[in-house]
């Protein structure tokens, strides 16, 4: 319903009330039929069942089952070590669910408990959650709005809406004739500044602003690109994972080997087949990208979150604090008489400094900055010209004045509104002395004005006059100037958004300010490219579909609802996007819950922090970009684990496969099957997961691809064929020349691991060696593999023999193959081609 359009006694009669309020019985009965003005808390699974719903996971699954083929075929340690693996993972994600909880908690509190209302002719104070529909509420300054009220009476009402809408200016609140139709209410949870009115309530509970809110952010979340990714690689592992090992149990009970024996080996490699080191070292690797992240000011309280910000095409971001300072600052001025301008700027405002910071109305202390960094210090002027009376601003007025004792009289000093002050000013200081302010000078003046509130600069006028006895009239005024203030975009924030435009990401303005002022930043950040504006009431006008087909080119969405920044969200995701939403108000949780990742500013509220998956400390989109590049580094070495894991599984499946089909004896037995995947599940992998990002990792799109793209596939396949070409090849040749059975499955064990350690070489990043890590895991897996051949308690468990020279040449010499596979293919394929970089958008 729009209120806003009716008038005051259309509103009285649908809400069927009167000034005089509702009659005590009248407001019982509706409030049995409405409810309590509370928040509803829905129900929510309880603490077991949700840790239980952890476990409902297709990789999970998997690796209990793996766990469970280890401990049968006596390799406990593994098996301890995958069930412990889970559980971590398991605990994680009950920690991470049960943020929806404290949200609320955070919102109930914020409630306000008691309201002064009127109630049969008589003012009474009773509890918030006793309004109801109807009820005329009185507000005054330092009151928190206990329900949404149209207003009905406004004397001077400024209402604080932070906690709603980001927006650190307090909101000049009107009966009649709004130029917004948030004007006329007065939305629950926000705070009087200053000021007094009276309102009928339109809603309350959870049919309030507030009660919305909490609705939507009760919400269930979804799911992360990759935890999606992981869902899919699991389900595919575990096909691929039950068709080859009832194919090796097929093949070998079908050749007549032991059942024992046979069913050995087909569970040893359905463990192989399983990469259960894939959510340890997930975990490990967002771990310490968390900490990186720390170090630079972002906060991440999801750990999935670090890698989504990875594959993120759209940051929807909010503009007050984040992409600018949230200080008011004089960015303009013109002034006839810098002295007399800079006295009335520091003389005329209310606000204090102290202790560094300025106390009161963003704009008095934008003005008291601008003095003061010039020499005019409103304490030693206010010594020295001392204030003898003061008429107040207010929203009639539209100015202030003070009168000052300065050296050679009283002084009159006013500021306001350009258009009120220019009227009533018959002269002009021009530094040089006073003289009569022509038609011709008022409109050059004007059309001053004009430039600077078209980009969007809130100005003021100065004035003066020397007042003779008895006359104190704001009359015959002098004028001295124009400044404009503006909250100034961050320098850093400019580069921050070239640098997402180059890597593929667009940036998109929400915003609850004005749609000028946010255009102005906007162009001035370099974010417009030519885009659109719209405004929330501009957005509710549109369908859905009209919405879908114009989404992808609006760049900044002014004066918007909570609801409205949840329905952006969902349109982006419809088209495709990975979206990052930023916010620091209440009306910023639903979205910053809908978004693929919520960014919540360190200063912000307690309810929008519990609802994001990322804080930032110092409030500036600059480190979200520095957080998305940490991301695609993250996203890019996980990549890398997997590439380098399923190459090892890959390799193993067709080695023991292919020696089944060719009537040779496989050439592992199960504990060096077990062995290969805990060596190669261990340093290397791990290793992969700290790898420094490429050169480029900025200068490309968004990821879209699976964990798995097409080429890595491939690129697996073919490594996996080399590393059981190779194995069985060198295996054939033991065999046939003569040497013993347990000597060549040594060296075609010794050479599969070899292969790993080579193969790990050709997963890192094209970096050089700075992976110190790295290096470190490939002597310490080659140590402990030449423990397993030389140590004569572990021959015995592994079955192997001491190896020779000759031997170590042919198993270096064989397992080079897969680095020579991967020079061919990074040469034939032009991985490194600029072509293949997002190319910087150009701008018109």
């Amino acid at each position: 319903m729009k209120w806003a359009d009716m008038s005051l006694d259309e509103v009285l009669k649908e809400l069927k009330t009167s000034r005089k309020g509702l009659s005590q019985d009248e407001a019982s009965r509706r409030l049995e039929k409405y409810g309590k003005n509370e928040l509803v808390e829905e129900k929510k699974a309880g603490p077991v069942k949700l840790f239980l719903s952890q476990f409902m996971d297709i990789l999970i699954i998997l690796l209990i089952l793996a766990a469970v083929a280890s401990y049968f075929v006596g390799d406990v340690l593994d098996s301890a070590v995958i069930l412990f693996v889970v559980v971590v993972n398991a605990t994680v994600g009950f920690i991470q669910e049960y943020r929806a909880e404290r949200a609320m908690e955070k919102l109930k509190g914020l409630v306000s408990t008691e309201a002064v209302v009127i109630r049969d002719g008589e003012t009474l104070r009773i509890p918030a959650s006793e309004l109801t529909l109807g009820d005329m509420v009185i507000i005054e300054e330092g009151d928190n709005v206990p329900a949404d009220l149209r207003l009905i009476e406004t004397y001077d009402l400024r209402i604080d809406e932070s906690a709603l809408t980001g927006e650190s200016i307090p909101v000049r609140k009107t009966h009649e004739n709004p130029e917004d139709e948030r004007d006329v209410i007065a939305f629950m949870d926000s705070n009087v500044v200053s000021g007094r009115g009276r309102g009928a309530v339109i809603a309350t509970g959870m049919e309030t602003s507030m009660g919305k809110i909490a609705r939507m952010i009760q919400e269930d979340e979804g799911k992360t690109p990759l935890q999606e990714k992981i869902i899919s690689l699991g389900k595919n592992l575990g096909l691929i994972a039950v068709v080859v090992c009832a194919l090796v149990f097929a093949i070998q009970f079908l050749r007549g080997l032991p059942l024992v024996d046979t069913f050995m080996t087909a569970v040893s490699l359905a463990v192989a087949s399983v990469p259960e080191g894939l959510p340890a070292i997930l975990t490990l690797t967002l771990a310490l990208g968390m900490q990186r992240m720390a170090r630079s000011n972002a906060i991440v309280r999801r750990l999935l979150a670090v890698e989504t910000l990875g594959s993120c095409s759209v940051i929807c971001t909010d503009k007050t604090g984040t992409l600018t300072h949230n200080r008011m600052t004089v960015r303009e001025s013109e002034l006839t008489s810098p002295e007399m301008a800079l006295l009335v700027c520091a003389l005329c405002n209310n606000a204090t400094s102290s202790e560094g910071a300025v106390i009161g109305d963003p704009t008095d202390a934008a003005i008291l900055n601008f003095a003061a960094e010039k020499g005019y210090l409103r304490d030693e002027l206010e010594r020295k010209y001392p204030r003898l009376a003061e008429i107040p601003l207010d929203s009639t007025r539209k100015r202030m004045s003070t009168i000052n004792q300065l050296e050679d009289g009283r002084y009159l000093l006013v500021k306001g509104a350009p258009e009120i002050i220019l009227r009533r000013c018959r002269y002009i200081d021009s530094g040089e002395g006073v003289k009569e302010l022509t038609d011709e000078e008022v409109e050059r003046w004007l059309s001053r004005l004009n430039d600077m509130t078209s980009r969007a600069l809130r100005v003021l006028a100065l004035a003066y006059r020397k007042l003779p006895d008895g006359d104190d009239e704001e009359k015959d005024l002098v004028f001295v100037g124009l400044v404009g203030m503006m909250d100034p975009p961050r320098r850093e924030a400019a580069d921050a958004i070239e640098t997402c435009k180059r890597a593929g990401i667009k940036v998109v303005m929400i915003t609850g300010d004005h749609r000028d002022t946010a255009v102005a930043i906007a162009q001035e950040l370099g974010l417009m490219d030519n885009g659109m504006a719209l405004t929330g009431r501009e957005l509710d006008e549109l369908s859905e579909g009209e919405f879908h087909e114009i989404v992808e080119d609006v760049r900044v969405y002014a004066r918007v609802f909570p609801e409205q920044k949840v329905r952006i969200v969902e349109a982006l995701q419809g088209r495709g996007h990975v979206v990052a939403m930023t916010g620091d108000g209440v009306n910023d949780a639903p979205a910053l819950k809908k978004a693929a990742i919520g960014v919540a500013m360190g200063s912000g509220t307690d309810v929008a922090r519990e609802s994001s998956d990322m804080v930032l400390q110092d409030d500036n989109f600059a480190t979200i970009v520095r957080a998305v590049k940490e991301g695609r580094t993250i996203f890019d070495n996980i990549r890398r684990f997997v590439k380098f894991q399923l190459s090892t599984n890959v390799g193993a499946i067709l080695t023991i496969v292919s020696a089944s089909l060719i009537n040779l004896p496989v050439p592992f037995n199960p504990i060096q099957i077990l062995w290969i995947n805990i060596i190669m599940d261990g340093p290397p992998a791990q290793s992969l997961g700290v790898e420094p990002p490429e050169s480029d990792i900025m200068l490309r799109g968004p990821e879209r691809e699976n964990i798995l793209p097409g080429r890595n596939i491939l690129r697996i396949i073919l490594a996996g064929a080399v590393m059981a070409a190779g194995t069985l090849g060198l295996y054939m040749y033991m065999l046939s020349s003569g040497a013993g059975i347990e000597r060549a499955m040594t060296v075609a064990f010794t050479v599969f691991v070899v292969f790993q350690i080579f193969n790990v070489f050709n997963c890192k990043s094209r970096t050089g060696l700075s992976n110190r890590a790295l290096i470190l895991a490939v002597v310490a897996s080659l140590a402990l593999q030449i423990l397993v051949i030389y140590l004569a308690p572990l021959e015995g468990i592994f079955r192997t023999v001491p190896l020779s020279v000759v031997d170590w040449v042919l198993i270096v010499l064989v397992a080079s193959l897969i680095l020579i596979l991967e020079a061919v293919l990074r040469f034939a394929d032009g991985r490194n081609k600029v072509g293949n970089r997002v190319k910087p958008e150009i701008k018109e």
